[in-house]
This record gives C-alpha cells, sequence and structure tokens, in this order.
C-alpha cells in the first residue's frame, strides 16, 4: 500500500499521519552520502565552477528554488560567489529544444551548450526515472560534469547513474518533494554557516 493507506474523515488526522510520512522519509536519508554531497557543492563552488540544477513539475519548482538558496543564500556573509543555474527556468529554450529535438534533450541539451567539465548537475526527480533526467545525468558523466541525485520512489535509473544519490524513501509524492526541498534547504544553510564567523551565525536569520 502507498500512503495515504485508507480515506480520512478530518484533516487533522491526515496532519498527524503525513507528519509521520516526513519524519520516517527524513530518517531514510544517507547521513554519508549527504555529506559526500555537502562536499562535492562546496568544492564545486570554491573552484567557481558552475553548478546545475533541473527536474520536472514540482521538482522544477525544487531546482528553481535552489538557484535562489544556493546563489543569494551561500553569498550572504562568507565572501563566496557561487555560479547556480537551473535548467528549468528558461522556457523560452526549454520550448525551443522541445519543439526542435525532443523533450527528452531539455536538459542535456543545455548541458552540451553551457556546461564545462568540473561543473556540477543536481537532479531532482521522485521517480528517478525522468527520461530528460536521465539524459542529462548520461550527459553530465559522459563530459566530466559531476552528478548528484535526489531521488525517492524506487530511486530509478538516476540513482544507478548518479555520482552521488540522496534518496528520500517515500511512496507519496508530495512526502517525497518536501524532503527533497529540506534537503536541499539543508545542503545551502550547512555551506553558508561553514564559511561564516562563527560570531555570526546565531545571530543571522538562515
Amino acid at each position: 500500500m502507498t500512503f495515504p493507506f485508507q480515506k480520512y474523515d478530518s484533516i487533522a488526522g491526515y496532519f498527524r499521519d503525513y507528519r509521520q510520512q516526513i519524519a520516517e522519509s527524513m530518517e531514510s536519508v544517507d547521513e554519508a552520502a549527504l555529506d559526500a554531497a555537502g562536499k562535492l557543492i562546496a568544492a564545486t563552488v570554491a573552484a567557481d565552477h558552475v553548478v546545475y540544477s533541473c527536474g520536472n513539475g514540482g521538482s522544477a519548482a525544487i531546482a528553481n528554488h535552489l538557484v535562489c538558496d544556493h546563489a543569494r543564500g551561500v553569498s550572504a556573509d562568507t565572501g563566496l560567489r557561487p555560479r547556480i543555474h537551473s535548467l528549468s527556468c528558461n522556457v523560452e529554450i526549454m520550448t525551443a529544444i522541445a519543439n526542435d529535438v525532443a523533450y527528452a534533450e531539455v536538459f542535456a541539451h543545455q548541458l552540451a551548450l553551457s556546461g564545462r567539465p568540473g561543473d556540477l548537475l543536481i537532479t531532482i526527480s521522485s521517480s528517478g526515472d525522468s527520461e530528460n533526467v536521465v539524459r542529462a545525468i548520461q550527459h553530465a558523466k559522459a563530459n566530466n560534469i559531476a552528478t548528484i541525485a535526489i531521488t525517492g520512489f524506487s530511486g530509478g535509473r538516476s540513482a544507478q547513474l548518479a555520482d552521488i544519490n540522496l534518496h528520500v524513501k517515500g511512496d507519496n509524492y508530495g512526502v517525497i518533494e518536501d524532503v527533497h526541498q529540506s534537503l536541499m534547504h539543508i545542503l545551502a544553510q550547512y555551506l553558508r554557516q561553514a564559511q561564516m564567523d562563527a560570531g555570526l551565525v546565531a545571530a543571522r536569520k538562515f
């Protein structure tokens, strides 16, 4: 069975069980993989390479939000100048590629245009099996671009292909996406505070 397991008569009851699903999904994240992802993002930013993100639907919203937190957020009080770009945010180039080539190529084609060895691709996909996301990872691996896949459900092909897989155990899109968003925030906020003066951390809003 997948959550919800039953019909609910009250939103309070649904909330309690949803909250429990979030807690269990957060617990499922591999802390060693999260540590490796944090170090890879930090090294990419320190080397002045570009971090790319991508995803579809709700995952596209997380990929776009990632730009804000990993660019403006990480730069605050740190002296860092992260170069972060979402492949999901440019409707003009996405629709051009989808129309002229194929929708499955909307991310890989953008990487072919602007990605360089030493850059980093972060994909967000609940299924881990979206064809355009999988092709982006395949292009990245063939062109010396590091990869972090943030996945749910079974992990799909993304989990197997990426250099680092941040897998969230869950079977509800909302729960998985909520935890994916949290992981995005955790990575950005950790990187920021790690580069800040210790006396500033408690004084600033994150």
